[in-house]
Parts: structure tokens; sequence; C-alpha cells
């Protein structure tokens, strides 16, 4: 009898070990191997310097199921400049080091040099990466990662193929040139994009470039193959889920297919209880999964637009055309491109980012209460003389030597360890005044957050140095998905507007829009070990300080790789 029992509690144990090891039994690798390189392309007719991979802008798409691992081998063949990779919503759970941050999580990676990226998708969705060294996003260094589901899994809802496109603004400037007039006396702002790029495609006007000594047709031809309408052919009757992505360094965009309604079902690789819209708005770093059923009049084409909003628009539509096949894919639709609502309309932005929910059978609780509440200012200053975007009146700058491997190595000599400030006078700052903010001050130091612990996060936006502008700034967080619990209009009010907090079926992101002149509430827990950025999406604004980083249980973090290291007073420490 002992000895049947014995047995059959051994086939339980054995029956309940193998099923939490089912989701990873098909787990595959995947392994990539990618140039980095400067080259000469022209995306929307004008030939200027992009950066490649492999040839292509943008780089190739990561195809993976949930619980695959991973591994890219990134030669860096810039010749004169460093490079690394942000793997854009990828948490990186035990894996800090391959987040590609650098100053961060790694030093970069130098010319001529090979560095591997290794880690696990562990959940199903639509994910960017991109570069993550000075303004280099901006050359045309990024991609799309498509995450499913493990064979015999289902998603909450059903498409008869798979499209992702991402959204850019593009300049003609390089960014080499952006960045020495942003960090110049007199400043010198990169102003507002030449074009906006649909999958990498768009189309300039030619006729308005400068005439010169040279050949017009060798700087902007309309009719070079490179350039022209990214064409999305789709099957009439047929439903396709279309993974909207934006990757802009400085646009708020809205997205549109003429004619054609979408559902929103995923943001950010959650699963949102569906909503119908006609168009979307969407901010630098977000991602979106939309239904959209081919289910007009099947003998025309129609147009897919994108248009900016927040700002007033400088920069000519985006086009792409929706193709019904058999219709030619170059047979232009019959109606001029649509325009999108009025750009300055936030109302309605705002509108949208509060329908945002978790969907009913996907709903991941959060915490009812928080051990720390962090209130961040969006602000713009001057520090001798030099215009800086800041948090709390305070412009954050990278150290030499990544914040990752000083921590764990005990280097805390390499940066500030005054804690920078978690508020700022609430009471009595004027968030619709022009700040006099020539005062400011710049920071390396980050915010050491207890293990497990939950953290409240409010961005609070205010008037920019221009009278009567304020901006909307998207804010990632990196190695994290955080609740967002609400959004305001106005000061935050830390006794009141937690009370109205959705604690109920937020959704979770890693990306998420603070509005004119209001705020944004997150929450999310300190338990993925590690040092993480948090910071404006938008690239310029990090560039110029517009960010924080994140300490939490790097104590936990195993040995570090030697491949991260190399710079600053890194290069005589040994991983394993």
């Amino acid at each position: 009898m002992a000895s049947s029992l014995f047995k059959f509690f051994t086939f339980l144990l054995l029956g309940f070990f193998f099923s939490l090891m089912t989701p990873t039994v098909n787990a595959k690798i995947l392994r990539y191997k990618w140039e980095v390189k400067y080259q000469f392309k022209a995306p929307d007719c004008y030939r200027k310097l992009v950066i490649a991979i492999n040839g292509k802008t943008p780089g190739p798409t990561i195809l993976a199921q949930q619980n695959d691992t991973i591994i890219v081998e990134l030669k860096n063949s810039l010749l004169t400049e460093n490079v690394a990779i942000h793997w854009h919503g990828i948490r990186q759970i035990e894996t800090p080091w391959s987040d590609g941050t650098e100053g961060v999580s790694q030093c970069p990676i130098t010319p001529g040099d090979t560095f591997v990226y290794k880690f696990i998708v562990d959940r199903p969705g639509t994910y960017l990466y991109h570069a993550h060294y000075g303004m280099q996003r901006e050359a045309g260094l990024y991609g799309s990662i498509r995450v499913s589901v493990p064979d015999g899994k289902t998603e909450p809802f059903t498409y008869d193929y798979d499209r992702s496109i991402i959204l850019t603004d593009w300049w003609h400037q390089s960014t080499y040139e952006q960045a020495t007039g942003l960090s110049s006396i007199p400043f010198k702002w990169v102003n507002e994009p030449q074009s906006l790029l649909i999958q990498g495609k768009g189309r300039f006007n030619c006729s308005l470039v400068t005439p010169s000594s040279s050949n017009i047709s060798e700087i902007c031809n309309a009719s070079d193959p490179e350039c022209g309408h990214y064409v999305l052919t789709v099957v009439p009757g047929k439903t396709y889920r279309l993974r909207i992505a934006s990757l802009t360094s400085l646009s708020a965009l809205n997205f549109e297919i003429e004619g054609h309604n979408m559902t929103v079902v995923e943001a950010d690789g959650h699963y949102v209880e569906p909503f119908i819209i006609k168009d979307l708005h969407i901010y630098s770093g977000e991602t979106y999964s939309v239904l959209v059923k081919a289910d007009q009049d099947p003998s025309r084409n129609y147009w897919a637009t994108t248009n900016v909003v927040s700002r007033e628009p400088k920069t000519p539509t985006g086009l792409a055309i929706f193709n019904y096949y058999p219709n030619h894919p170059r047979n232009t639709p019959p109606t001029p491109p649509t325009t999108g609502p009025h750009w300055n309309d936030a109302d309605i932005r705002l509108a949208q980012s509060r329908k945002i929910k978790s969907h009913k059978g996907y709903i991941h609780q959060p915490p009812l209460t928080s051990d720390r509440v962090i209130i961040l200012l969006n602000t713009q200053n001057t520090i001798n003389g030099y215009t800086r975007w800041s948090v709390n009146n305070v412009s954050f700058s990278l150290p030499h030597t990544p914040y990752l491997i000083a921590l764990k190595e005990n280097l805390t000599h390499v940066f500030d360890q005054t804690p920078p400030p978690e508020t700022y006078d609430y009471a009595n700052y004027d968030i619709y005044s022009k700040p006099n903010n020539t005062n400011a001050s710049s920071t390396n130091s980050i915010y050491r957050l207890k293990f497990n612990s939950t953290v409240d996060i409010i961005l609070q936006n205010a008037n920019t140095m221009n009278p009567k502008n304020s901006e909307t700034h998207p804010w990632h967080l990196h190695g994290h998905d955080f609740w967002v619990l609400g959004y305001g209009v106005g000061v935050f009010d830390p006794v009141n507007d937690p009370k109205k907090y959705n604690l109920v079926d937020p959704i979770m992101k890693n990306t998420v829009p603070v509005h004119p002149y209001g705020w944004t509430a997150l929450r999310f827990r300190a338990d993925n070990p590690g040092v993480w950025a948090f910071h404006c999406h938008i690239e310029a604004h990090y560039y110029l300080g517009m960010g924080v980083v994140f300490e939490e249980g790097v104590e936990k973090v195993g040995k570090l790789p030697s491949s991260i290291m190399g710079c600053g007073e890194t290069k005589g420490l040994k991983g394993p």
C-alpha cells in the first residue's frame, strides 16, 4: 500500500513538474547576425547617410514565440562611432546587461567590435528595437519585434494576416548637425521633420531642394526605387492585425486608414478591452495592435495616412496605400488623403488615453497601495547658458562608467550619491507660466528603490520656456511594465487625485504620454534586479537631460559579463 501511494504521489509530482515546464518545452533559440553600417539611402527620395542593419532600414523584423531565446551577434561597422541597441519592451529578466542602454546597462560597442545580445522574449506582443547611443535612432537604426503565443495557445481575438508597421519622422540633417545645434550657444533646435515615413518609406517634394552646382537629381530623385508609398496589400473580406508602432524622434502622430474602422486589441504587449476607432493617436515608443477588416469597395485602393498632432504641423502628411488585391499596388486612390484631427485638440487625445483598459480576461490587478511616491515635473531650463530639458529642475547626464557595473562592482565614486529630488513645490509652482529656470543644475545621481516595493510615479507637465506652450512627452520605462492608474488636467493633487485611480482594470504599458498641462499616474513593482532608465522618448529631449534612472536589487544580479565593460573605470574588470 505504501509503495503504491509513493508511486501515485511521485506520478502526481512529475505531472505537476512537467506541466510547469510545458510552456518552454517548444521554446527555440533564434540566432541573428547583424552588421550596423552607415550607408547612403533615400527613404523619402532625399539621399543622406543612414544607419542600416544588413543594408536595411528599418532593420530585420525579429519573429519569435513566447519564451524563445534571442541571440543577436552585432558587429559595429560605423568606423568612427560607438553603438548600442535597446530591445524596447523586453523586460530583460535575469539579463539586465542585455538591455542595450549605453551608460546604464553597458559600455557602448566600439567601432569594429562585435557584441552578443542574448535574452528571452517572455511575453507575446508587439515590441521594438532601436539605437540607444546619442541620437542614432534618428538615423534609421530601428526595427520590429513580433512575439506570438506558443503553439496550442490562443489570443482573445482572431485575424487572418499579421503585419508590422513602424511610423517615424525624418530629417535631412544628420544627427551630428542636430546634436551640435542642441549643444551650442546660441541654442539651435532641430525644427520640424521634413517627412513622415511609414515602414521606412515616404516621398519628399524634390522641387523644394535648393538648386546648387551639383546635380539635384543626385540629391533628391522622386523616381528613386528606395522611396515612394509603402503598400499594404489586402485580400477583400479578410481581417488584418496591424501592429502599429511609433519610433518618431519628435512627433506625436495620428494614423488613419481611409474608410476603415480599427479595433484596438493590444497595447505594448497587453490585451486591451476592444474598442473601435476611426483614427489612432500614437506617441513615440508606443505599440498597438489594431484589427482592420478589408470590407470596403474592392475595386479601388485607399490611403493610409499619418499626421503630426500636438505640435503645429509643418510636415506633409505621410502616405501609404491600402491596396485591395488584385488592384495594381501603384494605383493612386481617387480621393484626397485624410488630414487627421486638428493638431491642438488635446481633449480627443486624452479621451483615447482614458479608453485603454485591460482586457477583462487578462487583468493583472495592481497593488492597492504604494510604498513610495515620486513626482516628476517636466521642465525646461538653462545651465550656464545652455538650454536643457530636466526633471524637477534637475537635468540628467550619464556617467562614463555604466551604473549597472558601477553598482555591482561597488564603484560608487563614479557618480553622484546624493539622491535626486522626489517632488517639487507643487503648491506654489505655476505650471501655466513661462518659468525662470536659469538656476538649474545637472546630476548623474539615481533613485535607489527597495526591492519588491511598489512605486508610484506622477508625471506632471508644465509650460516650457516658450510662452503658452506645453508639449506632449511620451515616457518609457526600461525593465518593467507599469499600471496606468489615471490621467488628469492641471496640477496633480496628491491628496484627492489618488482617490480617482483606476484600480479595477488599468492597462499595463511600458510607454505612456503625459499630455499638455496635465499629469499621468503610474504604478510598478520594483521586482526586476538591475538598473533601469526611465526617460522621455523624444530623442532630443532625452539627449538634453529629460530622464532618470532607477536601481533595484542590484545585489541579486548575477556575475556581469566582461563584454559589457571597457569604458570609464571598467577597463580592468573581468566578467565570467
